[in-house]
């Protein structure tokens, strides 16, 4: 794999793109097992998740570093795209994982209010 360092803007964009595309895909899927499945698939899945996520948000922090060195972006509407699915697919995942959370702890403690 080639080195984020090396990578054009819109190349970085398309992994951007990549990787939060396929957390979201996974977060869905995530979802799915969970409505027939465990929560240990559940947890499974949204681990996956949160890695291609990682790696998206890697990606963006190096073209903010380069921007911090002095390299100046170049805003297009690629990259807008690519940091919108970023942050919404960082909001599914957030939003997702609570509600589990929440449910979850009903089932175990039904009486505790909250």
């Amino acid at each position: 794999m080639e080195q984020v360092d090396e990578l054009t803007l819109e190349q970085m964009a398309f992994m951007m793109i990549l990787h939060s595309g396929n957390a979201r895909s996974t977060i869905q899927e995530a979802i799915q097992l969970y409505k027939t499945s465990s929560y240990e698939t559940f947890e499974e899945k949204i681990g996956e998740a949160r890695e291609q996520l990682k790696e998206a948000h890697q990606t963006h922090f190096s073209q903010i570093q380069r921007e911090a060195n002095g390299e100046k972006t170049e805003v297009s509407l690629l990259l807008l795209h690519a940091e919108d699915h970023l942050m919404s697919t960082q909001t599914m995942l957030d939003l997702t994982a609570g509600l589990v959370e929440m449910v979850e702890q009903k089932i175990v403690n039904p009486n505790q209010e909250g």
